[in-house]
């Protein structure tokens, strides 16, 4: 017996590897050392930081995978893997240098696995970092037939002096949401759970949810807000906070940035709401309290900022093409989140 005969087919691993060479090359910047295929990524620190402080994350795409999976279409799953990890280093200001996956099946299949790379590739073009390695694991037995799983890592940089950590907040100081694409990647194992109490499928459509079937409105990818935000620091703007919303939604997130002694004080009907959320509230019979706590409700991203400053960021966001909107204000309390 070999390898194969245990459901593990090497040659079709290393083919897999020459397939999707040019496009993780393609996001290579000249701090890459080193080429695809060693055992570690090469990447040399940029020039210009006095005290460089190096920020990681990592994370994966839950169960959003079933619905890519169950329509066959993988290319979006690519970036909200990235997503979901940049836009968690961007909340201290860092900016995004290199990312790694690692993806796990039960039988290799090159094109199904490709369109994930293809969509990583597109979201570290998006984020402006690069695609520095990763890991394919086959694993027969362990993953089902079609099944594969996901998860990535990114290391970012930003001058210690410059770090944000929500120490810097004060009482009054206000909260700018940047609207979400839809889901993103959180809140879908109760979406799932939804679709099969009713007996629909992903290719539904729905008067509400435009021309797009329901499978297609909820693979939209994740927002990635790096180059807005980091566009908007060197442009001078105060940002003295952010939050990525995702698990948890806005009242488990956004406390995450403030400091001792202080709340927020959000107004739900600040922002639009988007067509998908009232869509879950309505078929799965969903209370208004349960549907801030598992999705991000419209809103993606939060920055504070000075009062003084509110107005302008806004009006400079959406000069940038992103729909920003005054959503609360910090006040006094116990880093909680409270709504009008």
């Amino acid at each position: 017996m070999d390898y194969q005969d245990a459901g593990v087919n090497i040659e079709t691993g290393r083919s897999f590897v020459d397939k999707i060479r040019h496009s993780v090359e393609s996001t290579y910047n000249p701090h890459v050392l080193g080429g695809l295929g060693g055992f570690g990524g090469y990447f040399e620190l940029p020039t210009g930081y006095d005290n460089p402080v190096l920020v990681s994350g990592t994370d994966g795409v839950g169960t959003k995978l079933k619905i890519a999976q169950a329509l066959n279409r993988h290319h979006t799953i690519g970036i909200d893997l990235v997503a979901m990890c940049v836009n968690d280093i961007l909340t201290s200001g860092a900016k995004p240098l290199f990312f790694l996956d690692y993806l796990a099946t039960g039988k290799l299949n090159p094109q199904q696995l490709s369109d994930v790379v293809t969509g990583i590739v597109e979201g570290c073009h998006l984020s402006g970092c690069a695609l520095l390695g990763g890991e394919t694991a086959e694993m027969p037995g362990f993953y089902g037939a079609g099944e594969y799983d996901v998860a990535g890592f990114c290391v970012g940089v930003v001058e210690k002096s410059k770090l944000i950590d929500g120490s810097q907040i004060n009482i009054g100081d206000v909260a700018i949401g940047l609207s979400s694409s839809g889901l993103h990647s959180n809140g879908f194992s109760l979406v799932r759970k939804i679709v099969e109490v009713n007996g629909l499928s992903w290719g539904d459509r729905f008067d509400t949810l435009g021309d797009k079937t329901l499978g297609d409105v909820l693979l939209t990818p994740t927002q990635i807000y790096v180059k807005p935000i980091l566009e908007a620091l060197k442009s001078g703007i105060e940002i003295k906070g952010m939050a990525h919303i995702t698990g948890g939604g806005l009242p488990e997130n956004l406390p995450r940035c403030l400091g001792e002694n202080q709340s927020v004080k959000i107004n739900p009907e600040s922002w639009p709401a988007l067509p998908i959320f009232q869509w879950i509230a309505n078929m799965g019979n969903v209370r208004k309290s349960a549907m801030f706590d598992t999705f991000n409700m419209g809103i993606g991203f939060v920055i504070i900022v000075p009062k003084n400053q509110a107005n302008f960021t806004i009006k400079w966001l959406k000069s940038q093409e992103n729909n920003a909107y005054k959503i609360g204000e910090v006040i006094e309390g116990n880093r909680e989140m409270i709504t009008l």
